[in-house]
């Protein structure tokens, strides 16, 4: 997993540090860095992908242009990797890496460049969920959610028993349906509801429901990503559902206190709802406060704050940061 992630010159983080736990809540005002920490998080997947430059060669960034440096945890705590803006002033264009010299140390890097390579960023959108898809047997699902259909289709045949997993929870959750089905057309498929014995299409399923089950298709994949960006964890779902879409999340993060054994996947996501961050109340270190002063963003680990107990008392952390007293709110005229 990622261990922190130092910022400078990218964007609105001029000078900024931002320490990683398995999983990551942020909250703040528009431009206040949370999108670009995902983005830095997809540019490290992307050039994890191309031939780096290693510490000793003669790759160095731009004077005042942009520069990420990553820690991880173990056992990658000894390897250093910068993407920095090389040839480019204003984008990160070459990854340098510093690891342990040696054969042992070049292992280490591709193996930790396979696991940067599995970073994946999602934003989930209802209306290409609710279309049909075009067969997929990759079983990996789209940034927007828009294969959904096909994915869960190809569990049917290659994981019948996470689909029925995944199909029973949702059922738990959303008592009114009662399964899936899937409807082929040439190459595409699409799924439909079962609600009372009647067939619901996608595209009549609220916008919630689809939401919904995209979180739970990554939640159950059998194969997730290394790190899981989700942006808008709450888009489209009711306050009372939001604890299940946390424990959703929280299945990627903590696989084995849902009985799974495989390794975690570090989660960083993002929301604008006090109803979300209310249930982070009893483990403020999971969420991170994103401020803006001017153009310049900073974060700040909310377990980190000297006063947090005292403000907590009996207010909600909704509450606390709606009302601005947390910070991590738009600047008023």
């Amino acid at each position: 997993m990622i261990a922190a992630v130092h910022f400078q010159n990218f964007k609105a983080l001029r000078s900024a540090t931002v320490r990683l736990e398995p999983f990551n809540l942020l909250i703040g005002p528009n431009g206040s860095g949370k999108t670009s920490l995902i983005q830095a998080l997809l540019r490290l997947r992307a050039l994890a992908a191309l031939p780096a430059a290693h510490a000793h060669e003669p790759a160095h960034p731009r004077a005042g242009g942009p520069r990420i440096d990553f820690e991880f945890t173990p056992p990658f705590e000894r390897l250093r990797v910068t993407a920095a803006g090389v040839h480019e002033e204003i984008a990160c264009d070459t990854l340098i890496v510093d690891h342990p010299p040696g054969p042992e140390g070049a292992a280490a890097w591709e193996r930790l460049r396979g696991r940067l390579r599995t970073i994946r960023g999602f934003l989930f959108d209802h209306y290409a969920m609710a279309a049909p898809a075009k067969r997929d047997d990759s079983g990996e699902l789209a940034s927007n959610a828009g294969n959904l259909a096909a994915v869960l289709a190809g569990w049917r045949t290659a994981h019948p028993a996470v689909l029925a997993k995944l199909e029973g929870e949702f059922r738990r959750i959303v008592p009114e349906f009662s399964g899936l089905e899937f409807r082929e057309t040439g190459d595409r498929v699409e799924f439909l509801a079962r609600v009372d014995g009647d067939r619901v299409p996608a595209d009549r399923l609220a916008q919630g429901t689809l939401y919904l089950l995209a979180v739970l298709a990554l939640a159950f994949s059998p194969e997730p990503p290394g790190i899981v960006c989700l942006e808008e964890a709450d888009r489209g779902v009711h306050p009372r559902m939001l604890r299940e879409v946390r424990d959703a999340l929280y299945r990627l993060s903590y696989p084995r206190d849902f009985g799974e054994q495989r390794a975690p996947v570090q989660v960083i996501t993002t929301t604008h709802s006090p109803y979300l961050l209310d249930l982070f109340k009893e483990h403020p270190e999971e969420v991170v406060l994103a401020n803006k002063h001017g153009r310049e963003a900073t974060f700040e680990r909310l377990s980190e704050r000297a006063d947090l107990r005292e403000l907590l008392g009996e207010a909600s952390l909704g509450d606390l940061w709606y009302s601005g007293i947390l910070g991590g709110t738009p600047d008023e005229a």
